[in-house]
C-alpha cells in the first residue's frame, strides 16, 4: 500500500515536470536580485493557485514573499516546503535558486492530490537569500513557529544529503578622523585610513588566537578621495563566520576590541553596525537527512557523499534553529565540473540533466514529506533529536 503511493507520488510529479521545468526557464530567463523578485513572485504563486493552494503575499513585511497552504485530509503535521528565487547580480541564477523553488512547489502539489494523506503543506517563499537573508526575517517575525518540518534541496555539483554551515554576522566599521593638507600640516589632521589599515592588522593577529573554523574577510570600501589630502572617512566591510553560534559572538566581540583599539592609535572615532542580517549556523536534523537519502536512493541517485561540514553560510542556519529540517544538495553536474556563484553554474540548471534532477528533488522531498505525515514514530523522532540539540 505504502509503496503504491509513493509510486502515485512520483507520477505526480512527473505529471507536473513539463510545468515545473517551464517555471525554471522563466526564472533563469529574467532573474531579480533579493527582494525585488516580483516576477518570480507573481509565476510561482499563480501555479500554487492554479493548484488549489491559499496563496498569501508579503508574509512578515517582505513585499516579495508568500506563504501557500493546503489542508490534506483532517489536517496534520504541517510541513513546509521552502523556495529561493533570487538571483545573483550581472551573473543570474548562478546559485541555481530558479531550480529551488519549482522543485518546492513540485513537492507540495504532487502531495495535494494524495487520497488518504493527512497533513498540512506550507510553500514558503523566502526572498533575499543572497544579499539579505529574508529567511532571517521570516524566523524571526515567527513565520514557523506553527511548522512541524522544514526542507529544500539546492543545486549543487555533488550528492549530498547532510552538510552544515557556518554563523555569519557582516560588520562595517566606519572610523571618523580630520582632513588636513597630507604634506604642509600632516600633525593637524587625523587618519581613519590608517584606523582601517590597523584594524586588518590587528584582525590579522587575533587569527592566530581563534579556533581554525572561524573564518574572517573583508575590504576597505571607502578611504580617502585624493592623496594629499588625510582620509577624515574610512569603512571597512567584513565578514565573521564560525562553526557556532556562541563562538562567533565571542568572537565579534574580540574584533569590537581591535576596532577600538585601532581608533585609539590614531585619535579617530569608530562605529559600527551589521549592514546584511546575520545567519546562524546550520544544524539539519540528522533522523530527517536520513529519510531524504533513504528516499533518493530509492529514485536510483546512489553516489551520495558522506556527511561533512560546510564552509558557507546561509539563512536557512536560522530555520533549523527553530524547527527540524533539512538542507541537502543535489548535483546537476559531474563533481567540480562548474563553480557556484558562475554563469556556467546557471547555464546548467537549464541543460537536461539540470531539469532532470529538478524533478528528482521534487520527488524526493514529497516522498520524504510523505513518511512524515504517514508516521507518528518518525515524527516524534525528528522532534526528539530537535530538542535535545
Amino acid at each position: 500500500m505504502v509503496e503504491n503511493t509513493k509510486k502515485e507520488i512520483t507520477n505526480n510529479v512527473d505529471n507536473i515536470a513539463d510545468d515545473l521545468v517551464e517555471l525554471s526557464k522563466k526564472l533563469k530567463e529574467n532573474p531579480e536580485i533579493g527582494f525585488e523578485e516580483y516576477k518570480a513572485q507573481k509565476w510561482l504563486t499563480e501555479f500554487l493557485e492554479q493548484k488549489g493552494f491559499n496563496v498569501e503575499k508579503g508574509i512578515a513585511g517582505l513585499e516579495t514573499s508568500f506563504r501557500a497552504r493546503y489542508v490534506c485530509g483532517n489536517g496534520g503535521p504541517k510541513i513546509a516546503f521552502l523556495c529561493e528565487y533570487d538571483a545573483l547580480p550581472e551573473i543570474g541564477h548562478g546559485c541555481g535558486h530558479n531550480l529551488i523553488a519549482p522543485s518546492s512547489i513540485g513537492a507540495a502539489v504532487a502531495l495535494s492530490t494524495i487520497k488518504g494523506l493527512s497533513a498540512e503543506l506550507l510553500v514558503i517563499g523566502c526572498p533575499g537569500e543572497e544579499n539579505g537573508g529574508g529567511k532571517v526575517t521570516l524566523t524571526e517575525k515567527g513565520v514557523f513557529d506553527e511548522v512541524d518540518v522544514a526542507m529544500m534541496v539546492h543545486p549543487a555539483t555533488v550528492n549530498l544529503t547532510y552538510s552544515t554551515s557556518l554563523a555569519l554576522d557582516a560588520i562595517e566599521f566606519t572610523f571618523k578622523g580630520r582632513t588636513a593638507h597630507a604634506s604642509s600640516m600632516p600633525e593637524k589632521g587625523i587618519n581613519a585610513l590608517d584606523s582601517a589599515i590597523f584594524l586588518f592588522n590587528g584582525l590579522n593577529a587575533l587569527r592566530q588566537h581563534l579556533k581554525d573554523d572561524v573564518r574572517i574577510h573583508g575590504i576597505i570600501s571607502e578611504g580617502g578621495k585624493a592623496p594629499n589630502v588625510v582620509p577624515d572617512k574610512a569603512v571597512a566591510k567584513f565578514y565573521f563566520r564560525a562553526k557556532e553560534r556562541s563562538y562567533l559572538d565571542e568572537t565579534v566581540e574580540k574584533a569590537y576590541n581591535v576596532a577600538r583599539g585601532a581608533a585609539l592609535m590614531t585619535g579617530a572615532e569608530v562605529t559600527w553596525r551589521n549592514f546584511e542580517l546575520s545567519n546562524d549556523n546550520l544544524m539539519p536534523n540528522k533522523k530527517l537527512a536520513k529519510v531524504f537519502e533513504e528516499n533518493l536512493k530509492k529514485i536510483g541517485i546512489n553516489n551520495i557523499k558522506p556527511p561533512q561540514d560546510g564552509g558557507g553560510s546561509t539563512d536557512m542556519g536560522n530555520v533549523s534553529q527553530v524547527v527540524p529540517a533539512i538542507h541537502p544538495y543535489i548535483a546537476i553536474g559531474e563533481e567540480d565540473e562548474f563553480i557556484s556563484h558562475s554563469r556556467e553554474f546557471a547555464n546548467a540548471t537549464v541543460a537536461p540533466r539540470g531539469q532532470r534532477e529538478l524533478i528528482n528533488a521534487a520527488k524526493t522531498m514529497a516522498l520524504t514529506a510523505f513518511d512524515v505525515a504517514s508516521s507518528k514514530e518518525l515524527l516524534r523522532e525528528i522532534q526528539k533529536e530537535f530538542r535535545e540539540g
